[in-house]
């Protein structure tokens, strides 16, 4: 009997447990699709070809898979396909031009880079403002599969001494890992804020996640910022696009 009461209660709370998750899922879903609207709506007002692109690429799709299924008689199998597609590169066009809106806002700003690298997808290791001047000018360590990259961000002058500081002691402890060196801007050398990520994503591959777990253990002992703290994000709505950008990608 006491076997038989203890069952009922773990079933209990199991269907009480998978209806909390659903709720859970229910309630992220919903916050997502709240930030999409706003998002959209936002971006709406400030992009007169939003709009225009998307409709124009749903239409334009739809037009063409609909007319090639008149040539083989399968157009009315091809219409929803049309429609669906159409739908698919609508959201990749507004996905794309929220995230260069976005970007050319926190353009030159405090943090910007922090901020991208924040939003880096994948296995980076990102310790923001490793070293930084009282200008908010910063470095910061990246740690990924092609080695430790340093990115520093701020006027050229005061942060190249910076880099070669930190690139200095990063490798007294890392051995021959690769060193990668960015400064962030929009001058010649220079990596734009817009093509940070990309340009992270292109370097080679050079060392393994267990690797990647060594250096990180080692470079905590440099743990210890010299400089003062960044913004967490490089403009009040830039904190808001981080959860749309991700939600983005994950649709």
């Amino acid at each position: 009997m006491a076997n038989g009461s203890r069952s009922g209660k773990a079933g209990k709370a199991s269907k009480e447990a998978k209806a909390a998750a659903k709720a859970a899922r229910r309630a992220a879903s919903k916050e997502r699709r709240s930030q999409l609207w706003q998002a959209f709506q936002l971006q709406r007002k400030e992009d007169k070809l939003l709009l225009p692109l998307m409709i124009g690429a749903v239409v334009g799709i739809t037009v063409v898979l609909f007319l090639i299924g008149l040539i083989f008689g399968l157009q009315w199998f091809l219409l929803p396909v049309g429609i669906l597609l159409g739908a698919l590169a609508a959201f990749v066009i507004f996905g794309r031009r929220v995230q260069r809106t976005v970007y050319g806002k926190a353009d030159g700003q405090a943090g910007a880079a922090a901020w991208a690298l924040d939003n880096l997808q994948g296995g980076w290791r990102v310790t923001n403002t490793i070293a930084g001047t009282t200008q908010l000018d910063a470095v910061h360590r990246v740690i990924g599969r092609p080695g430790v990259i340093l990115v520093a961000e701020g006027a050229p002058q005061r942060v190249k001494p910076l880099l070669a500081q930190e690139k200095k002691k990063t490798a007294r402890l890392v051995g021959d890992t690769p060193i990668y060196d960015i400064v962030v801007g929009n001058d010649e050398g220079q990596v734009p804020l817009a093509q940070l990520q990309k340009y992270l994503t292109k370097l080679p591959r050079n060392i393994d996640t267990k690797r990647m777990d060594s250096i990180e253990s080692r470079l905590s002992a440099l743990g210890s910022r010299s400089g003062p703290a960044m913004p967490k994000g490089p403009l009040p709505g830039g904190a808001k696009m981080k959860g749309v950008q991700r939600t983005i990608r994950r649709r």
